[in-house]
């Protein structure tokens, strides 16, 4: 596709670009391939849901789009950065700063506050106390929980928990959201507050990846993948949610890294 073709312009890197990436674990004839050349792109901007039955290499994706582990064979562009190139201290900084990530369970430090939760990327990142409590705070309003900012994890609820969570991953300014099944331990009001802040993160410019198992829960995103044996099966749009194609087709992968 051509700068043209685009509007005109530089050309953006698209958010993430799977190269024929595989995942092995183990070797010789007790090796386990979770996933098997793996092609994506995930344009700047889009809404994605990750499907796939128990077994199907959805965890083991989250793990290699979150930079939490490393493919086996194959390439990982986040923002145009292949992650393979990356020392330990940079993939630290890259987790800290470039992603955001949302998990089932919360992961919320219980004896201290929401604010305080919120403020913990901040901390590592070493963004000065004045400042990061200025970010954590309108963070906190952007799902709607500044009047919990003192409150522990434990005067909450399950959904407001989940939402402290999302202030949490979002207060770094990350180019990307991974949200990890984020409505699996939420009861149906709560899920449906917590996909709506997504609808607004996405609306707002925000890249969101979500693993999901509930189609009702994937219904909500512009975007479907469904994982078997660790290959993508199906990759639809959902023409309900967007009118425009996608910048970059999956299988073009020239313009996904030129």
């Amino acid at each position: 596709m051509s700068a043209a073709a685009g509007g005109g312009g530089p050309r953006r890197r698209p958010t993430i670009a799977l190269l024929g990436v595989s995942k092995s674990y183990g070797v010789g004839a007790v090796a386990v391939h979770a996933l098997r050349d793996v092609e994506l792109v995930v344009d700047n901007g889009d809404y994605v849901a990750i499907m796939g039955a128990s077994g199907s290499g959805k965890s083991t994706m989250m793990n290699l789009i979150g930079c939490l582990d490393l493919p086996t064979r194959g390439r990982y562009l986040l923002d145009g950065i292949d992650v393979r190139m990356l020392d330990d201290t940079e993939l630290s900084y890259i987790r800290n700063r470039r992603i955001g990530l949302v998990f089932q369970s919360f992961n919320l430090i219980p004896r201290t506050t929401a604010l305080r939760n919120v403020e913990l990327p901040l901390i590592y990142a070493r963004v000065a106390r004045a400042e990061r409590r200025a970010r954590a705070l309108a963070a906190l309003d952007a799902v709607g929980l500044s009047d919990r900012a003192h409150h522990r994890p434990q005067e909450l609820s399950g959904g407001q928990q989940q939402r402290v969570a999302i202030a949490r991953a979002i207060v770094t300014e990350p180019a990307l959201i991974l949200a990890d099944e984020p409505t699996g331990n939420l009861d149906t009001e709560s899920t449906g507050e917590v996909l709506q802040i997504f609808a607004r993160l996405n609306v707002a410019g925000r890249t969101i990846v979500m693993i999901t198992h509930e189609h009702e829960v994937s219904e909500h995103a512009k975007r479907v993948i469904r994982l078997s044996d660790g290959r993508i099966v199906s990759d639809e749009r959902n023409a309900r949610l967007t009118d425009l194609p996608p910048r970059f087709q999956p299988g073009d992968l020239t313009a996904a890294v030129a």
